[in-house]
């Protein structure tokens, strides 16, 4: 399925919107300026995110929020963090050090923190705009490898799979982030309509 240019523009502005409110959020939590930025989104097979994926991550395994949704439509969003990333964002947020015991202690509850606001951020942001409420699952976070976090999603046959990447800016530091947003069949064309209505 191919999005016109103008569909494209408008979830790229629903996302960027809701990154832009959870790194408000963010920055209220740590002293110095975080900025989040969605330089391009692109809507992608699930034969394609695996190949991407391994590209981008190659095969060790990564650090992912996932929070399940449901309403006008559903699906999961996810967001992923390579290891060096993940560990670089957690040492920024939490003034520990790399290397430190403490930090891994530390890590799974600030990254499932940060994924769940941003998480929420971008999906509030899609059901606020778009008027369609949305009601979400808890949040978990996992360490996994590619294969087994994409033979989670359901909706990886016969469904949507966005892909966002994002850049977390911190302190000179380029800390990478994906999100990921997994639409069960259907929903993302009813997710189309949504944002044809109020365009």
């Amino acid at each position: 399925m191919e999005l016109t240019a103008d569909e494209i523009d408008a979830l790229k502005e629903l996302i960027n919107i809701g990154v832009g409110s959870a790194a408000g959020m963010l920055n209220e939590m740590i002293q110095f300026p975080i900025q989040l930025q969605i330089p391009d989104i692109e809507l992608i097979s699930a034969k394609e995110l695996r190949s991407e994926l391994q590209k981008r991550f190659g095969i060790e395994p990564l650090s992912t929020v996932q929070l399940g949704f449901s309403g006008s439509f559903s699906g999961s969003a996810q967001l992923l963090f390579p290891t060096d990333s993940a560990v670089n964002l957690v040492s920024v947020l939490t003034g520990e050090e790399k290397g430190s015991p403490d930090l891994d202690a530390l890590k799974i509850s600030t990254l499932s923190e940060v994924g769940n606001m941003v998480i929420n951020g971008v999906m509030g942001s899609i059901g606020n705009i778009l008027d369609q409420p949305l009601d979400y699952a808890v949040p978990y976070y996992a360490e996994e490898e590619i294969e087994e976090l994409l033979l989670k999603e359901q909706s990886l046959d016969c469904g949507s799979v966005l892909l966002a990447p994002t850049h977390f800016s911190i302190e000179e530091q380029q800390i990478q982030g994906d999100i990921l947003l997994f639409f069960d069949v259907g929903s993302f064309q009813m997710l189309l309509k949504a944002i044809a209505a109020v365009s």
